[in-house]
């Protein structure tokens, strides 16, 4: 018997108390689990393999990785170099472009990543995997409990919501009449065969594994490249899918640099790859693969403040929470605040100086900075404050009494404040939309008559991922909505600009390569394609005869 018909065997037979007592007992011992989150350390260094064609291999090269905490070497990466990319380039090329399934192809695996995301699901919400998987997030991505935990429970929820016939549901065709007896025209979604998932450090588990489900449900073959400082917690779910009935050779997992990933993709030639990071590796790689590419690139995100001050708490709240939650290391951390001189007259500044300092390293509020160096974010500072009227409104220090290494960041959450007339002038604007992954954001203020000065500055920039409109006045959402293009943008009293839960769109917009996350509509834009099939089976017409050539 194959593996997949073995598997998928496996998962039909089960009963639900057989999958109670499974699930019960997969939680308690952590079957799947090669490590121990608790316990990795520079005594007991964790290591993390490689998957292809349906194998764990071990390569000659290790990368070691460092704890951000404390600079000991804790995890050793098994890395391919160039010369070990040809059992991964072998895989891709043994997937034809129709896919491991499509609509008349082995339909019933829809069924089966249908079964294999339920039972996953249920196992996220189990308390003893949903904290291993939390605190290894923590170990590699320091962020608080709290935040790390809800990363789990979006990913959860998402494997939820496409289990039973869900994943079928997104494979739904639509037909049209034809101009003649016999002939309709279907619409069918497509995979594209061997595809590439690459995606960053910031969101170990949640970025990596709805991408990569969404590539699987709509039939793909996917190589997943996660970066190395954090990939040990993929690893670790890969080994609960495959305990959960995904086949072992769906999907193989490759830790290597950067050039080796790039020659892979030019060798490998997948379909379309899905890469989320950084917008110049982005660029680079739209180039190299000749477009096939969807990219879930930088995020320069803004928040506006309209002149209607209410809530001022919460408000206050809400804007710490987007610009210094992960130490400010989420793609749609707030990077500018615009807010109204109404709010100038609140102690809506004095809050937020408040609300950072209570940030601490010992409760992971505050933390590392993963590829961004202190000196890097102060230097940045320092230019800032040279701008006519700029002035540090708080932070701008390096963390006290910590030992994280150098290579990274470590600073306290720090805001800087520039003139919005400055803000627009061709020598400063570069500058002051310099995104900077960590805990740092600019402010400024604008008065009634400035609102253009504010739609000019965000027509400017250049990467559309979320805003948020803080206001309960539906014409100024409607004038700022209709002219801004951030793909998620929140609007209302409780506006925010982060939070990609599993119930609405996630991704940018004004890019035809940019790539959506979460949703129906983002699994099948990004991971599949349209196909038509026209049938025409006639009859041919009584009496028909050879026309005139036209």
């Amino acid at each position: 018997m194959s593996l997949f018909r073995l598997c998928r065997s496996n998962v039909s037979r089960k009963t639900p108390s057989d999958y109670l007592r499974f699930s019960s007992r997969l939680a308690h011992s952590l079957g799947f689990a090669t490590v121990k989150a608790e316990e990795i350390s520079g005594s007991q260094p964790a290591e993390v393999h490689n998957l292809v064609q349906g194998k764990w291999i071990k390569s000659a090269n290790w990368n070691t990785i460092v704890d951000p905490l404390n600079g000991e070497s804790f995890i050793k990466v098994s890395e391919v170099d160039e010369s070990g990319i040809k059992p991964f380039v072998e895989s891709l090329s043994k997937c034809p472009k129709h896919g491991m399934h499509n609509p008349f192809k082995s339909p019933e695996r829809y069924l089966l990543y249908g079964d294999i995301s339920s039972k996953a699901g249920h196992m996220l919400s189990l308390p003893e995997v949903s904290d291993f998987f939390a605190k290894l997030i923590q170990r590699v991505a320091p962020k608080s409990y709290q935040q790390a935990l809800g990363e789990v429970y979006v990913t959860g929820k998402f494997l939820e919501n496409f289990s039973g016939d869900q994943v079928r549901f997104l494979a739904r065709s639509f037909g049209v009449p034809g101009n003649h007896l016999g002939q309709q025209s279907h619409g069918f979604r497509w995979p594209y065969g061997p595809v590439a998932v690459i995606t960053p450090f910031n969101f170990p588990l949640e970025i990596p594994l709805l991408q990569l489900m969404g590539a699987l449900y709509m039939g793909n073959k996917p190589v997943l490249k996660v970066d190395s400082k954090v990939c040990i917690v993929m690893e670790q779910m890969l080994r609960l899918l495959h305990d959960c009935g995904m086949p072992i050779d769906d999907v193989d997992f490759i830790n290597s640099d950067g050039k080796t990933m790039n020659k892979l993709l030019l060798e490998g030639k997948p379909r379309m790859t899905l890469f989320t990071g950084s917008s110049r590796v982005a660029d680079k790689l739209a180039y190299d693969l000749n477009g096939r590419i969807k990219l879930e690139d930088a995020g320069f995100d803004w928040k506006i403040l309209g002149p209607d001050v209410q809530e001022v708490d919460y408000v206050s709240w809400v804007c710490d929470q987007d610009a210094y939650a992960c130490s400010g290391q989420k793609c749609s951390a707030q990077s500018m605040l615009f807010m109204h001189e109404n709010w100038s007259k609140t102690s809506l500044l004095s809050q937020l100086t408040d609300l950072a300092a209570r940030r601490k390293l010992e409760d992971l509020t505050i933390g590392p900075v993963l590829t961004v160096t202190t000196e890097a974010m102060l230097d940045h500072m320092k230019k800032l404050l040279q701008i006519p009227g700029s002035k540090l409104l708080f932070g701008g220090e390096e963390l006290k009494n910590h030992s994280i290494p150098s290579v990274y960041g470590a600073i306290k959450p720090t805001a800087v404040f520039v003139p919005i007339e400055e803000i627009l002038k061709g020598e400063n604007y570069e500058l002051v939309t310099k995104e900077i992954f960590g805990p740092f954001q600019i402010i400024t203020e604008y008065k009634d008559n400035q609102l253009e000065l504010v739609l000019d500055a965000l027509e400017k920039m250049h990467a559309h991922l979320t805003a948020a409109v803080v206001s309960s006045d539906p014409l100024f959402i409607q004038e700022v909505v209709g002219k801004t293009v951030n793909g998620t943008t929140y609007a209302g009293l409780r506006a925010r600009t982060t939070g990609a839960p599993q119930n609405h769109w996630f991704g940018p917009a004004g890019d035809p390569r940019g790539a959506g996350i979460g949703t129906p509509e983002a699994i099948k834009l990004v991971w599949s394609c349209h196909r038509e099939v026209i049938y025409d089976f006639g009859p041919v017409p009584q009496q028909w005869k050879l026309p005139p050539s036209t």
